[in-house]
């Protein structure tokens, strides 16, 4: 295969072929880098035929292309299959995968697929769409080895050699024990029950204690668990100490990396979740102007201010250089305080009500950079334009500082206010930042020019 462009074609056209067996050979003949791409180069009919077709006989091999999907994307192919290929193929993904992907599905789909569904697979993702997507209840899975305590080295191996092929889809790597309540007891490292006499009980050989994450834990608090503990996995426990699943290692640093996504996404002015290119063209557009149109009304008001001093930028000509100046350096102060707000609320070490204590540790720091940044701000405006116009060092200088203590005192605390109303702080708080330091900086710098330099 020559080119990524030939492997889309070539896939596209067995695809047409409707052909099961021929499209999973074909499947895994491609080379597992160019799998995610050919796939998200493919149009939604092509993609919904591709899934179809694999469902009769090859589900698992379906599964494994929703890997190279986001989760919106892969709910979006679902819906559109008919319940009884959707339900063949989520049937046979991983417990977190599968609560991941029916949660982006509206109710009604969502409960059609799980009806069709192994009944016992379906409770189990039943139970794992109650908690939040971004908590240990919401990231574990439900494929995990547990045993009484009460029973032998010698039924537990004769078990797992019985059911091989079953167990091999669940990176096994410890035995979790438990007593007859299913309150967690302890682990079990596979090298020890292979080197242990069979009539010994599993109570006997048991690492007692371990540490596990509660069912209800935070993305953040679960992410500060693996950074302190070198494990694959980890045990997850409801509030009565009872087993409910297992989270990985991989999930929890893939739930990191989506979420930075999202991040990026809302940072840039994307809204409504994730976007690729692929995407039509119209719910694109949608969800770029839902952010730029609000703001040609909150950029007005920065514009007014503007308007209402332009005697004073006429007579001053030398001022249009640096507003913009002045208009970047304290957005990208105030963005500083954002970053830090965001970040402290993300981890607990903040909360919205914690308002002055928030002032407090940065009024100081904003007047130091204030001072520092309005000098040298000054400093340059005197030396390019102070021949003219002797004081303009000194107003837009003034105009600097005070206007990057305004800054960092709205970055710190709009997240805060957001918070508290229920807004994400991570998608409103810069284009409120701007607007208002743009509002502050434009004001500060035109009513000073027109105070002392006219």
């Amino acid at each position: 295969m020559a080119t990524n462009e030939n492997a889309t074609k070539e896939l596209e056209r067995v695809i047409e072929a409707r052909d099961p067996d021929a499209l999973a050979a074909h499947l895994d003949a491609l080379p597992p880098d160019d799998l995610g791409y050919v796939v998200n180069r493919l149009d939604t009919e092509l993609r919904t035929t591709l899934l179809s077709t694999l469902a009769q006989g090859h589900a698992h091999l379906a599964a494994t292309l929703f890997e190279h999907l986001l989760d919106e994307h892969a709910a979006d192919l679902i819906s559109v299959l008919p319940p009884e290929a959707a339900a063949a193929i989520v049937d046979v993904m991983d417990s977190d995968d599968q609560a991941d992907i029916l949660t982006e599905l509206d109710r009604k789909d969502a409960e059609a697929i799980l009806e069709r569904m192994d009944p016992a697979e379906a409770a189990d993702v039943r139970r794992l769409v109650a908690h939040a997507p971004e908590s240990a209840g919401g990231l574990m899975i439900t494929e995990y080895l547990s045993r009484r305590r009460s029973e032998t080295v010698a039924n537990l191996l004769a078990e797992l050699q019985a059911n091989a092929k079953e167990y091999s889809t669940y990176d096994v790597q410890y035995v979790y024990v438990t007593d007859d309540d299913g309150i967690l007891a302890g682990v079990i490292r596979l090298r020890d029950l292979v080197m242990t006499p069979g009539d010994r009980q599993l109570a006997t050989i048991l690492i007692p204690n371990p540490a596990r994450v509660v069912v209800g834990d935070t993305l953040d608090q679960v992410e500060h668990f693996f950074d302190h503990h070198s494990f694959f996995a980890a045990p997850v426990v409801d509030a009565a100490g009872v087993l409910v699943g297992v989270v990985r290692r991989a999930a929890v640093e893939r739930a990191h990396a989506e979420k930075a996504d999202r991040a990026l996404l809302q940072f840039g002015g994307i809204i409504g979740g994730d976007e690729l290119r692929t995407m039509p063209t119209t719910t694109r557009i949608v969800r770029r102007l839902a952010f730029l149109c609000p703001n040609i009304l909150l950029n007005l008001l920065a514009a007014s201010i503007v308007a209402f001093y332009e005697p004073t930028i006429a007579a001053v000509t030398a001022l249009a250089i640096f507003l913009p100046m002045l208009s970047d350096m304290s957005g990208c102060a105030g963005n500083q305080a954002v970053a830090v707000s965001i970040r402290e609320l993300s981890l607990g070490l903040l909360k919205p009500r914690d308002v002055m204590h928030t002032l407090g540790k940065e009024v100081g720091v904003g007047v130091v950079n204030g001072v520092v940044l309005g000098s040298l701000i000054g400093v340059i405006a005197w030396l390019m334009r102070g021949g003219e116009w002797p004081m303009i060092g000194v107003v837009v200088g003034a105009a600097m500082a005070i206007n990057s203590v305004v800054a960092v005192t709205i970055g710190s605390t709009v997240p805060l206010f957001l918070k508290r109303l229920g807004v994400d702080p991570a998608l409103a708080s810069s284009p409120l930042l701007t607007t208002v330091t743009d509002m502050c900086g434009f004001f500060l710098t035109l009513s000073l020019a027109t105070t002392v330099l006219l």
